[in-house]
């Protein structure tokens, strides 16, 4: 069983981490190397244009590509930031759970297309869902085309339960082909409930999934059933409200200074 997350525009290079973690190197990195130099070809406004980003963050990313091959290194899950990965809260897990997250959890990428936890990446900025125009086509679907489901079929291969447990944005999972990849995906969604009504809240929805993932990480959850033990945050399995594809968690909407607290905590 794998886990799919999105990855984040908001980077963290400057943190300290511990020198011993093991790393790895990303399965696309040929790809992700011809990728950069085609976006280092873009001037500022266009990537301006493209990403509509301010100017100061399209020269940022403009110097980012120009320097690709020198930027600093680190492991993708210490690298991206953001609601999710405040979820995950990776710098705190075990080194031998991360180790363990190499077989588990898989982050897309626009740059990098798959990457495991321990996969070193460089500080870039590019979203899956920009249209990238070049010999490949109109999109960065395209340029993907059907590498990340071959290569999600061949991490599952030693699995007992081939199954994909989506916790991806619905941009980063439409760069999975599904008529490609041979393994069923559930999609696990998160919703507060307010007034006898169910909505996905995007702030508490991603880091939901980010707490979801490390959940799985912790318990060595290996089959899909054992996710419906999953209480962080408040959140409950809804039987009512899931399908065979999508499994909804719900709880009572708390107010906002509440759950302010309980982010911050």
């Amino acid at each position: 069983m794998l886990f799919l997350l999105s990855p984040s525009k908001a980077l963290d290079f400057q943190t300290p981490i511990n020198a011993d973690l093991a790393r790895s190197n990303p399965r696309f990195a040929k790809q992700s190397q011809a990728l950069a130099a085609h976006m280092r070809e873009m001037s500022p406004a266009q990537l301006q244009s493209l990403m509509g980003i301010s100017e100061e963050l399209a020269a940022l990313n403009h110097e980012r590509f120009k320097r690709f091959r020198t930027n600093a290194k680190r492991q993708a899950v210490l690298a991206f930031d953001g609601d999710v990965y405040g979820g995950l809260d990776a710098p705190s897990l075990p080194s031998d759970v991360l180790a363990r997250g190499q077989d588990r959890l898989r982050i897309l990428s626009g740059l990098y297309g798959l990457l495991r936890p321990l996969d070193l990446i460089r500080p870039y900025r590019l979203e899956m869902g920009l249209r990238v125009q070049g010999e490949w086509g109109s999109s960065l679907y395209a340029y993907w085309g059907d590498q990340i489901a071959c290569q999600l079929n061949a991490d599952l291969a030693g699995h007992a339960h081939k199954v994909i447990i989506n916790l991806a944005s619905d941009e980063y999972a439409k760069a999975v082909d599904r008529k490609v990849l041979k393994a069923p995906m559930i999609t696990l969604n998160f919703k507060d409930v307010k007034d006898g009504k169910a909505r996905a809240l995007f702030l508490y929805l991603k880091r939901a999934r980010g707490e979801m993932a490390r959940f799985a990480l912790e318990h060595q959850v290996d089959r899909p059933e054992g996710l419906k033990d999953f209480t962080g945050g408040g959140y409950r399995f809804s039987a009512r409200d899931s399908q065979e594809s999508e499994w909804v968690f719900t709880r009572p909407q708390p107010p906002p200074i509440a759950e302010l607290r309980r982010l911050s905590a």
